[in-house]
């Protein structure tokens, strides 16, 4: 009998992140976890894409960040979906630019996102394909099968849906708190506790 305890299906850090075995990130040195974030089986982030270019040295004279894909805190991505920074061509080569999550953003299963920037408390539905370079501010929801184009800005407090995604609503005031992502991080990872409601 082993004296190891058995493995979990999810790896915790330190910061509290709950990374599923079974999720692929590639390029690790290149992606940031912001903290109690949770990375369930089948995701796929591709910190590899990273610049190809030399960044441009820091004001402190040291190297400068050539993160790809930062996440911020209690972000939640679901079964196979998978983030990927956007490309394009800058001075004349193809380069890859960072794909920056804000806190408290859901990802739903299936969903492909290679936007730009996705602002905080941000919940995206299942089967979503976010185009490159697209912004999402603060306090979007974008509903299920939704197709967001590239470069497309969706403003705060905004309900999106279609193919090509468009706004069709406006997130209602008080409606705010369901954006909130600290309950369903609890009810994840190797000891999960019951919900309370």
């Amino acid at each position: 009998m082993s004296r190891r305890p058995p493995r979990g299906e999810y790896i915790e850090t330190d910061t509290g992140n709950k990374v599923a075995r079974k999720a692929t990130l590639v390029g690790t040195q290149n992606i940031m976890l912001g903290g109690k974030t949770v990375i369930q089986p089948d995701v796929m982030i591709r910190g590899d894409l990273a610049r190809t270019i030399p960044p441009a040295q820091s004001a402190s004279g040291g190297p400068a960040n050539n993160t790809a894909v930062a996440i911020g805190r209690y972000c939640f991505l679901s079964k196979g979906c998978v983030l990927r920074p956007p490309g394009r061509m800058y001075k004349g080569v193809f380069t890859f630019m960072p794909l920056r999550l804000g806190d408290h953003v859901f990802v739903g299963p299936g969903t492909v996102v290679q936007a730009a920037q996705i602002g905080n408390h941000v919940h995206i539905g299942a089967k979503v394909v976010i185009g490159e370079f697209a912004i999402i501010k603060d306090y979007v929801k974008v509903l299920d099968g939704s197709l967001v184009p590239p470069n497309m800005v969706i403003p705060s407090f905004s309900i999106v849906a279609g193919q090509p995604a468009r706004i069709i609503g406006e997130i209602p005031e008080g409606g705010i708190e369901a954006f909130e992502l600290r309950d369903l991080y609890k009810t994840v990872g190797n000891n999960p506790q019951p919900t309370t409601s």
